[in-house]
């Protein structure tokens, strides 16, 4: 594994902590296979709490500029 900074490293050992306490949950309820939804939930709703989850690809997306194809004519072609 590659190194990480020290916030890198708080957060990774807080996913690990939200993981293992999903999995004893759902071990405690007698779950026979691991339940990845909720497994993903889980850490989603934690990180969300912390302000730390991934953005989402409107948040990424570079602001629209300029015209369309579709707006593109041979007058304004230029």
């Amino acid at each position: 594994m590659g190194t990480t900074s020290s916030g890198g490293a708080e957060r990774h050992e807080h996913i690990v902590e939200v993981i293992s306490s999903e999995l004893d949950r759902q071990a405690h309820d007698g779950a026979n296979r691991i339940d990845v939804p909720a497994l993903a939930e889980a850490i989603e709703q934690v990180l969300e709490e912390d302000g730390t989850a991934a953005p989402t690809p409107a948040e990424d997306a570079p602001p629209a500029e300029g015209k369309h194809p579709d707006d593109l004519n041979a007058t304004n072609d230029d």
